[in-house]
């Protein structure tokens, strides 16, 4: 099989080191050339063509939304954001995905081991979904710990699936990875402002997440924003989990609310499609909807199961308009969906529902 080339664009040469030393402890991933600035990342682009480039915002002589805008017009190559701008939200991460960016990332945190350990799963993760990219296991190393995968028992304990429904109010929880942000927005475009309340998970870094959420609240007749511990699930408001925490959803009799929670890894995210499908599972049962979108590995296809399973209506993005058919894919595989979408119908089911 061949390895997946990475060119790495950055203009500090020991961010270079560091995304280098990372991404060379997976035997999937080869570095195939290093560049301080855009112009000679495009001199190198002349002679060989990588499949992937990790490219940063903020360089000399010209800036990395410049050079991304660039690549996407003259010769498209999936292109990963790891910027110190993923860790304020800013704008400028927005319209790198605007600008055909499959992901942004924060830079690798270096601050204790577990941070790093995190931060080198997601790292390698995110090259290999943006490898399999539609556009428009990490390997032992001595001296490397790799940490296991885990499942959402590790935040809720799994239950049977006959769920005993107090509150007759309908939940849609909604999962997504590598290509969800924009499928988000297309789904909440076409939603009506009074639907269900909405909980979604997108694997996003902590602090982008605010961003992503004001973004879309601006955008469309619907009130979107990142979803705070103990917030009331309400009709007509769209909860987006928090960069680096867990959203479950809980019930208190009356009310629905979310809790947010610390926890490690699962599926090698945080926040995590299975814990909130779980969640959602075990206190909705047959009045939730589930639905998996776009992205790469499979967060969330168990958790849908579980929804199924309760007595949820399931929906899996399907292969066509998926930007990577990993998630959705598993789901499928498992027999988790009811319901094979394309993303331009979800919103009518959404509403139908």
């Amino acid at each position: 099989m061949d390895k997946i080339k990475v060119l790495i664009v950055d203009d500090s040469s020991l961010v270079r080191q560091a995304i280098s030393s990372i991404l060379e402890t997976d035997k999937e991933i080869e570095i195939i050339g290093k560049a301080s600035n855009p112009y000679e990342a495009a001199d190198f682009i002349k002679d060989q063509i990588p499949d992937v480039i990790t490219l940063d915002i903020e360089m000399p002589k010209m800036d990395g939304l410049t050079f991304l805008k660039k690549i996407m017009s003259q010769h498209p190559i999936p292109v990963v954001i790891i910027s110190k701008i993923a860790e304020k939200g800013s704008e400028k991460a927005l319209l790198a995905l605007d600008y055909g960016a499959v992901e942004v990332i924060a830079k690798p945190q270096m601050v204790s081991q577990h941070i790093f350990n995190d931060s080198k799963i997601m790292l390698c993760d995110v090259i290999k979904a943006a490898s399999k990219a539609r556009l428009k296991r990490i390997a032992p190393s001595k001296g490397i710990i790799v940490e296991p995968k885990l499942s959402a028992d590790v935040m809720l304990t799994k239950k049977s699936p006959k769920v005993n429904v107090i509150n007759s109010e309908k939940i849609i929880a909604i999962g997504a990875s590598t290509g969800g942000t924009e499928a988000i927005a297309s789904i909440l475009k076409d939603i009506n402002s009074n639907c269900s309340g909405i909980l979604i998970v997108q694997h996003m870094p902590e602090f982008f997440t605010k961003a992503f959420a004001d973004r879309l609240n601006e955008l469309y007749n619907i009130e979107v924003k990142e979803a705070v511990n103990g917030e009331i699930v309400t009709k007509g408001k769209v909860l987006i989990a928090p960069g680096n925490k867990h959203m479950m959803l809980k019930n208190s009799g009356t009310n629905y609310f979310v809790e947010i929670k610390d926890g490690p890894l699962v599926n090698r995210h945080r926040p995590s499609v299975d814990v909130l499908f779980r969640s959602v599972a075990q206190n909705v049962g047959q009045n939730a909807m589930g639905i998996l979108l776009t992205g790469m590995g499979d967060d969330g296809a168990k958790g849908l199961l579980e929804m199924r399973e309760a007595g949820a209506q399931t929906i899996a993005q399907d292969e066509k308009t998926s930007v990577v058919f990993g998630m959705p894919r598993e789901a499928i595989a498992l027999g988790a969906a009811i319901k094979i979408s394309p993303l331009s119908l979800i919103g009518i089911h959404i509403n139908n529902f």
